[in-house]
C-alpha cells in the first residue's frame, strides 16, 4: 500500500565504541576490563514529526541495560532544548552482554565490590554515553525531512525458550519503514524477542551480538538508510544455537534476510496522528527477608553472600529497603492503526503472549528493554515456577527479593489504561 507523504522523519547514529579500557556488562563471572573491539557499537535514532506536532524521539543503544537515570537526563534535555515531550522520548537496548558495564545497572552484578580503577572507567563510559546520546538524538531532530512510514511483521525462528524445552516464545518480527519524499529508504526499525547472548562469558571484546551484526547487514544492504534494532519480551528467550561469532553473525543475517523480505511486500501504511503516553506504577516485592536471614546468606559466602552483606551495610546505614520499584510504562499509538508498547526491563514472554491476546495482535507491537533494565519482570506463572528470571536473578541486579504475584496484572492493566480503547479484542 502506498503511504502518504504526512509524517516529518530524521535518523542519526553515533559510534559509542569506548576508547579505553572497560568491563562488560552481563555475565558475573567476566571481571577483566575489555581492551579490544571485535565489532563497534552504536546509538541510533529515529525522529518522527505529524506536521507542526511536537516531535517523538526513539534511541536503540548497543549496551545490556541504559538505566532509568541516563534515559531523564537525555529526555530532560530534549524537552528543554527541542521541546521532545517525556512520553514520547524512548530509549530501547539492545541487551548485548558485549558492551560496556554502566554505573547504577546490575549493581552486584560480580559477586565483589568493583575495583576503583574499574569503576573509574565505568563512571567515565558512562557519562561519556549520556553525553552521546543527547548528541545522535539531536542529530535526528535536524535531519527531519518529509517522508511516508509503513509497517509490516515477519517471522525469525532463532529465538528459544531457555527455562522449559519447547516453552513458549514470541518469532515475530515487526519492522517501520520511513520512506523520504524521493522514494528512498531512510530508517528501518525493527524488534526481535531474544537475548543477545550468542557471546558467552567467556567473550570478553566489544561487540553488538546478534542485534549489532543484524543493523550492520541491513546497513550494507541499504546503505542509504539507518538501521534501528531493539528487542521483544526477551527474558526468557536465548539464541539457538550459542555461543560463538559464527552464531552471532548467523542470526543477524536471519534478521536482515527477513527485514529484505518484509521491504519487499505489500506493507501496511501508516497515516495516524502519533500520540505518547508513559504512566509509572509501583510494582511490589514479595515480603523482605529479616535481618536475621540477611545475616544467614552472608556466612554462605559467593554472589548471594555479597548481595546480603550490601543490604545489611544500607540497613546499618538506617536505609530502608524498598518494597516497591517505580516501573514507567510507555505507549506510542498512531490513531488506531499501530500501537507501540514499551516496556522497561528483562520482560518475559508471557507479557507479550498476553497482550497479543487481548488486544488486537494485527496492530500491536510489545518491546521491552525500555527506558530502565531494573531487573527482570517475570509473569505469575514464572514466579510460580521460581528459578533464575523469577527469583536467583534479583541478587545481581541488587534487589532485596523477588516481586509479588501482583506485578502480571498491574503492568497488563496499566497497558490497557493507557492503549486506545479500539486496540481492545472486546472492543472489536
Amino acid at each position: 500500500m502506498v503511504s502518504e507523504i504526512n509524517y516529518q522523519v530524521g535518523a542519526s547514529k553515533i559510534d559509542i565504541t569506548p576508547d579505553f579500557p572497560v568491563r562488560l556488562s552481563g555475565y558475573g563471572g567476566r571481571r577483566d576490563e575489555a581492551d579490544s573491539v571485535e565489532q563497534r557499537i552504536w546509538a541510533k535514532a529515529l525522529a518522527i514529526r505529524n506536521g507542526v506536532e511536537s516531535p517523538a524521539l526513539l534511541l536503540t543503544v548497543d549496551n545490556c541495560g541504559v538505566p532509568d537515570y541516563i534515559t531523564e537526563a537525555v529526555a530532560a534535555e530534549l524537552k528543554g532544548d527541542a521541546g521532545v515531550p517525556r512520553e514520547q522520548f524512548v530509549i530501547c537496548s539492545t541487551h548485548t552482554h558485549s558492551a560496556p558495564y554502566l554505573s547504577g545497572v546490575l549493581r552486584t552484578l560480580f559477586g565483589v565490590p568493583v575495583p576503583e580503577a574499574h569503576q573509574k572507567n565505568v563512571d567515565r563510559y558512562s557519562h561519556e554515553l549520556t553525553e552521546k546520546l543527547k548528541q545522535v538524538a539531536k542529530a535526528a531532530l535536524v535531519d527531519l525531512c518529509p517522508a511516508s512510514l509503513s509497517w509490516g511483521e515477519g517471522r525469525v525462528g532463532f529465538a528459544d525458550n531457555r527455562r522449559t524445552q519447547g516453552g513458549p516464545v514470541d518469532h515475530a518480527l515487526p519492522m517501520l519503514r520511513a520512506t523520504g519524499a524521493d522514494g528512498e529508504l531512510r530508517a528501518i526499525l525493527t524488534s526481535y524477542a531474544c537475548h543477545c547472548t550468542t557471546l558467552g562469558g567467556d567473550f570478553n571484546a566489544i561487540c553488538g551480538d546478534w542485534a549489532g551484526y543484524a543493523s550492520a547487514y541491513i546497513e550494507a544492504d541499504y546503505p542509504d538508510a539507518t538501521a534501528l534494532v531493539a528487542i521483544g519480551c526477551a527474558g526468557d528467550a536465548n539464541p539457538a544455537p550459542r555461543t560463538g561469532l559464527n552464531f552471532a553473525r548467523q542470526h543477524g543475517h536471519a534478521i536482515a534476510a527477513e527485514v529484505n523480505r518484509l521491504l519487499g511486500s505489500d506493507l501496511v501504511a501508516i497515516q495516524g496522528k502519533l500520540s505518547g503516553q508513559v504512566k509509572e506504577v509501583d510494582l511490589p516485592f514479595d515480603t523482605l527477608p529479616t535481618r536475621e536471614e540477611w545475616e544467614k546468606r552472608v556466612e554462605g559466602g559467593g554472589a548471594i553472600g555479597y548481595h546480603a552483606q550490601v543490604q545489611l551495610e544500607r540497613l546499618d546505614r538506617d536505609e530502608a529497603l524498598p518494597t516497591t520499584l517505580p516501573y514507567p510504562i510507555q505507549i506510542w499509538n498512531f490513531g488506531d492503526e499501530l500501537a507501540v508498547v514499551f516496556l522497561p526491563g528483562e520482560v518475559v514472554v508471557d507479557y507479550s503472549i498476553r497482550l497479543k491476546r487481548e488486544c488486537d495482535a494485527s496492530r500491536l507491537w510489545v518491546n521491552a528493554y525500555c527506558n530502565d533494565v531494573p531487573c527482570y519482570i517475570p509473569s505469575r506463572r514464572i514466579l510460580r515456577e521460581g528459578g533464575y528470571e523469577g527469583e536467583g536473578a534479583m541478587i545481581y541486579y541488587d534487589r532485596p527479593t523477588r516481586f509479588a504475584p501482583a506485578v502480571e496484572d498491574i503492568i497488563i492493566h496499566t497497558v490497557h489504561e493507557l492503549l486506545p480503547e479500539t486496540f481492545r479484542v472486546d472492543s472489536l
